[in-house]
């Protein structure tokens, strides 16, 4: 299928472009890349039903920090045949393969060489492709395995660049193969939870979302260990959200963005940075091994970007990994009826603005609206474990829905749209924070998408092996 889109100018670099005056006001209305009004190829991939899969044949790429677990929670959903492994490190993978003994799983490895990851995707035995790698790599290891006819899962964030949130979505539209990003946290028993009452009416129409990534990494940033070749550190050269899903992922879905109501336009603000390039400097003054680092600009300590959508709700996103907070995604929503907050924990629901719900109100509520996927699945999911639970959730029902045939709850629209946050509000950031126009990645399809199916009303019939 061919596209008619019109090529869109890469967007990288754009970080600390020196402009002053009224040259700031013109570069800010020039957008870093090109959408379209319409594109009359469009295939939409919101609510498309891949053909049924009854038995899931899954490789995985990267089995450093998530891999494993993925790799582990997957052995716990019936329907699934894990077929491969792959890891530039050869350690890495023969762990995990050793972890497998005992099981119906056998797979092969792949290994010591950079371009192994394509060798597996060419198997014609994988239906899925599982993506747990450094950043860079998720669009390109996910655009290659769709063209090579699978279904991937991908790791937050799905893409760096505008450009690569397009290819996201060209290639799953020409392919017509899902890729799903991997955003655990709309899986959180909370978060399912007020969704559904958002869903039923409960909090009005919305009004207001905030969600955040608050959780202090300067230590493991800076490991020597944590992050291979220290990749995770080289992404805080950047100045922006860089890790903006966790928080949007469940107040999109709440909003139905995509799904009845589009993004128009964000403005991102960062203060300076206050601790990593200090913290660059003391190391590399003990530690040769530092000195690459030290002199480099890093992003500021907090970053905070506001949106708009089409009908006139606004979104507060923030981002800090530096600071001692206390760990936070808040997840607030605020609507015309009624709110809910989480973090601190537990989370809090009120019908005005007199206070929270005392705990009994809490529970009748929690109890009329838990929505069937947790009633069903969620016991057996904090068992397997994940976050407390919300990655098995999140593996269970997307291995469900390739086996029934199903739309997947976090198609390549979301994948994109909640990826471009990123680079974005760099640019804004860049800009002085002025505003930019977020792209439609659905091609207008947004007006008569429909919402993301909570209810469990087909499927739910994969078993859980506890």
């Amino acid at each position: 299928m061919k596209s008619n889109r019109r090529s869109f100018l890469k967007y990288s670099g754009l970080t600390g472009v020196g402009v002053a005056g009224a040259a700031v006001l013109q570069a800010a209305a020039e957008l870093p890349y090109y959408f379209p009004e319409s594109n009359a190829s469009h295939f939409n991939m919101c609510g498309f039903a891949a053909p049924k899969i009854d038995t899931v044949r899954i490789g995985f790429i990267g089995l450093g920090n998530r891999g494993p677990a993925a790799v582990e929670r997957m052995t716990h959903i019936d329907g699934t045949e894990i077929k491969a492994l792959c890891d530039i490190r050869t350690a890495k993978v023969n762990a995990v393969k050793k972890s497998l003994e005992g099981t119906i799983h056998q797979p092969d490895i792949y290994t010591g060489r950079t371009d192994e990851w394509k060798k597996m995707c060419d198997r014609k035995d994988i239906d899925l492709v599982y993506i747990a790698t450094p950043w860079a790599l998720h669009t390109p290891m996910a655009v290659y395995a769709m063209q090579q006819g699978k279904h991937v899962c991908v790791e937050v964030p799905a893409a760096k660049t505008i450009e690569e949130c397009w290819q996201l979505v060209h290639v799953s539209e020409q392919t017509r193969r899902h890729c799903i990003i991997l955003e655990n946290c709309c899986y959180d028993f909370f978060e399912l939870l007020t969704l559904n009452m958002a869903r039923q009416g409960l909090f009005g129409e919305i009004v207001h979302g905030e969600g955040a990534y608050l959780h202090t990494l300067l230590e493991g940033n800076f490991s020597k260990e944590k992050y291979y070749d220290m990749w995770r550190l080289k992404e805080n050269f950047r100045n922006g959200n860089l890790y903006p899903t966790h928080g949007l992922g469940p107040v999109a879905q709440a909003m139905n963005i995509n799904r009845g109501d589009k993004m128009d336009f964000l403005v991102a603000v960062s203060g300076k940075d206050f601790q990593m390039g200090a913290e660059a400097k003391e190391l590399a003054a003990k530690d040769d091994f530092y000195k690459p680092f030290a002199g480099k600009k890093f992003r500021g300590n907090m970053n905070t970007t506001t949106i708009r959508t089409n009908k006139g709700s606004t979104i507060m996103l923030q981002h800090d990994v530096t600071s001692p907070n206390v760990y936070s995604r808040i997840h607030k929503i605020s609507g015309t009826k009624g709110s809910c907050i989480k973090y601190p924990l537990p989370g809090r629901i009120a019908f005005g603005h007199e206070d929270w719900l005392d705990e009994a109100a809490y529970k009748k509520i929690e109890d009329q609206y838990t929505p069937n996927i947790v009633k069903k699945v969620g016991e057996m999911a904090k068992q397997v474990g994940g976050h407390g639970g919300m990655d098995f959730l999140m593996d269970w029902r997307t291995i469900d829905c390739l086996r029934n045939g199903l739309p997947v709850d976090m198609d390549v629209y979301d994948a994109a749209l909640w990826s471009s946050i990123a680079p974005l509000s760099e640019f804004s950031v860049a800009h002085r924070s002025n505003s930019i126009d977020v792209p439609d990645f659905t091609s207008g399809s947004w007006k008569t998408n429909v919402p993301v199916d909570i209810s469990l009303a087909n499927g739910g019939n994969t078993q859980v092996r506890m």
